[in-house]
């Protein structure tokens, strides 16, 4: 044993700093940490009593021996290799080795080795300390395979995860998650879908998390290529605790929004079909049953311009001969019942409940029903709608006619010989508290001076005429504003006529 291991004398004196030799050696071999010196071939000249509880060998027994008595010979050589590498040019190594114990018992001990040199540069001795970390690593493996399992299940679910801290940035995401980014083309879905669904949750998740929470909620994504999509959200908070040192003693824990998406497209595309063919027999018959009344109204008014004109002759007429009046005017009063009796006739339409409706819902139903024409006349659709849109209180039935109405007469506009280019452009936006909708056709478009006639009653441009022979857009105007939203036509970029459609989102039908 070297000298620095000899049991110094009850004379030996005190260190420079009032702290005596033997305390020092006290210190080592009382430490929880097991503390070996060998010399410079790495022979075991002193070990402490930590060191021989770790390693099962009493004192006795491991002094003289060489260190290598503790190794379980299946380490990797080139481990081994760097340590001496390490040593020889006298730097401490440190790193992990498999050890054997007395009772045969393998351990995974942490190590370090700090090479002793001497005054003159020379390695006199190893200063060794290792501990018994086979637990922890036991645990550590433990908790990655806990990780990975987890992980694994999350990936193969059917469903996307993503997990969103208080800061509203996505911090776990599984391949379904990655697969709806892909797909709708966004660069986090989940906010897509939490500001459709619940659009204060970034205010909400700091302050109050819970208010964030919802089950299956749907919302429809409808993309500018290819099929809309239905995805059914769940949420739920999640704990999280802070991982930053200074938490350590405190209870610093974060909420965290767990978003679970489902994808229930396949479900809701059979609810559409059957809907879409219902929807067809319902459009048909209300075209035609509002045909029949703008046909009738148009008749009453044609027929009233000439009474009119009767009336305003027979008060001439009463001066020069009142008989002749009289029987004028018993005619107009006649035909005036009969007018009054024609317009009871006309059919009115049907009262509709107000409800929460998707206006690209709305468009992609007028979409699917104007299809077979649109094909006949050869136009060419390109729809942009916004991914998603607020949903705003109104009448189904009415917005749906109102947007064929448009459709209509953009196919109209287009659909005559010779004219060559036929596209139609739909799109849907949100700005501000408004949403927009705009439908601009590539036809010869509408003369300034007829644009603000558009809107009157039976007005048509057809044969350009621009006569009162039609209803127009009289009837759009109507819905619309029944809607407390508002209607105007402008020139669209192909030189033809655009009708953009203003709703507010706190606007109530009339």
């Amino acid at each position: 044993m070297s000298a620095a291991a000899s049991a110094p004398s009850s004379a030996q004196p005190a260190t420079e700093h009032g702290l005596p030799s033997e305390a020092y050696r006290q210190v080592v071999d009382q430490a929880d940490l097991a503390i070996s010196i060998t010399d410079n071939k790495a022979n075991i000249l002193f070990a402490n009593d930590a060191f021989t509880r770790v390693t099962g060998y009493s004192r006795e027994e491991i002094i003289g021996q060489n260190e290598s008595v503790l190794s379980n010979k299946n380490t990797d050589p080139e481990l081994y290799a760097d340590m001496w590498a390490a040593l020889a040019a006298q730097r401490p190594w440190s790193g992990k080795l498999l050890n054997r114990r007395k009772n045969g018992e393998v351990y995974l001990a942490e190590l370090s080795v700090s090479p002793v040199i001497d005054a003159k540069g020379k390695t006199t001795h190893f200063l060794g300390m290792h501990r018994n970390v086979t637990e922890m690593h036991r645990l550590e493996r433990q908790v990655r395979n806990q990780k990975m399992l987890i992980e694994s299940v999350i990936d193969a679910a059917p469903m996307a995860f993503s997990l969103i801290d208080s800061l509203g940035r996505v911090i776990l995401d599984n391949q379904e998650y990655k697969k709806l980014v892909a797909d709708l083309g966004v660069k986090e879905p989940a906010h897509l879908l939490l500001d459709n669904l619940c659009p204060a949750w970034r205010e909400a998740l700091a302050s109050a998390p819970q208010t964030c929470t919802f089950a299956n909620r749907e919302a429809r994504i409808d993309r500018p290529a290819g099929r809309p999509r239905w995805l059914s959200v769940t949420t739920s908070v999640i704990a999280m605790h802070s991982d930053c040192a200074d938490s350590y003693f405190g209870a610093s824990s974060q909420c965290g929004l767990l978003v679970v998406v489902s994808d229930v497209t396949s479900l809701r595309e059979e609810q559409e079909r059957a809907r879409a063919a219902g929807l067809q027999a319902v459009l048909a018959e209300e075209e035609r049953t509002a045909a029949i009344r703008e046909g009738l109204s148009a008749a009453i008014f044609r027929l009233e311009e000439p009474m009119n004109v009767m009336a305003s002759a027979t008060a001439i007429l009463q001066r020069r001969d009142p008989a002749a009046a009289a029987a004028l005017q018993q005619a107009l009063a006649v035909s005036r019942e009969h007018l009054e009796a024609l317009r009871q006739v006309i059919p009115q339409s049907p009262q509709e409940i107000v409800v929460s409706v998707n206006l690209n819902e709305i468009l992609r139903d007028v979409l699917e029903v104007s299809t077979p024409r649109l094909l006949g006349a050869g136009i060419m659709v390109d729809w942009q709608p916004a991914a998603t849109l607020p949903y705003i209180l109104g009448r189904p039935r009415q917005l749906r006619m109102l947007f064929k109405a448009v459709v209509d007469n953009a196919v109209e506009a287009m659909n005559f010989k010779g004219w060559k280019r036929r596209e139609l452009f739909i799109t849907s936006a949100v700005r501000g508290e408004h949403i927009i909708i705009t439908l601009a056709d590539s036809g010869p478009g509408i003369p300034d001076e007829w644009r603000h006639k558009a809107f009157e009653p039976f007005f048509t441009t057809k044969n350009g005429s621009g006569r009162h022979i039609g209803t127009g857009l009289s009837r759009a105007q109507q819905v619309v504003a029944d809607h407390g939203g508002v209607i105007d036509l402008e020139q669209s970029a192909s030189g033809g006529c655009a009708v953009v459609i203003e709703f507010r989102l706190d606007g109530d039908p009339i």
